[in-house]
């Protein structure tokens, strides 16, 4: 483990394969499931906790294949014992895995996404209300610890949100599935920049929660979905 109080290592459990009829083509898609650990002076936040089990439709669905949390973990040079609080983006079944293995520790979570996850057809159900679960419901933005901040971003579900964490002059963006792919943030984040410069109409829209990420000096973006990571260029300051 890093001395950095604000360190950010990503962790790889597992991947699930979309199937065509998901993924806007011809062919299914293998895609990562990715998930992060947040090494703080307060102690240790887990976004996210992997692909969970239970629900054989899923199973024929995506044929996951897992990578144990407690292996992820040990990678990292800690133990699921030692995790201080869980933050998941949203609760379908590829992002909160392995939070009954967490048992008696704090997630924290939207309260509408909550709601969603409770009112059924939703997520794997045992993964949401198991024995010993604890919930800190939010409505809206919220700080975690100093300098590590969950910020709504909806559009995957109602209650998906995200995790900024600062590190230094700038901070890390934990965006989850806000977006699929780096790709699609770039593009957002393009047709933002050419609205705020005055181009002229037709634009595309882009996600209006981008203008508080940038209010926060987001510099990296890392994803639930994507190996590849969103930096800016050098001198790319967009207000």
């Amino acid at each position: 483990m890093t001395s950095n109080p604000t360190a950010v290592h990503r962790m790889d459990l597992g991947y699930f394969v979309r199937p065509a009829l998901e993924t806007g083509g011809p062919q299914p898609r293998v895609e990562p499931v990715l998930a992060y650990l947040v090494e703080h002076e307060r102690g240790l936040l887990l976004f996210d906790t992997g692909i969970g089990e239970g629900d054989p439709g899923a199973e024929a669905r995506y044929r996951p294949r897992r990578r144990s949390l407690p292996r992820a973990l040990a990678a990292a040079g800690v133990a699921v014992a030692d995790i201080s609080i869980v933050v998941n983006c949203h609760l379908h079944f590829d992002h909160c895995g392995g939070n009954p293995l967490l048992a008696g520790v704090p997630v924290l979570v939207q309260e509408t996404e909550l709601a969603a996850a409770r009112a059924g057809d939703y997520t794997i159900d045992a993964l949401v209300d198991f024995p010993g679960a604890v919930y800190e419901q939010v409505s809206g933005e919220v700080e975690v610890w100093p300098g590590v901040r969950v910020v709504p971003t909806p559009g995957h579900t109602e209650g998906h949100q995200s995790l900024v964490v600062r590190q230094g002059d700038s901070a890390v963006v934990l965006a989850g599935q806000a977006y699929d792919f780096a790709s699609d943030f770039a593009s957002d984040r393009l047709a933002r920049r050419a609205a705020l410069d005055g181009v002229e109409r037709p634009l595309p829209p882009y996600r209006p929660w981008l203008d508080r990420l940038a209010e926060l000096d987001s510099g990296r973006v890392y994803f639930a979905h994507d190996s590849s990571v969103w930096e800016p260029a050098p001198g790319d300051a967009l207000p």
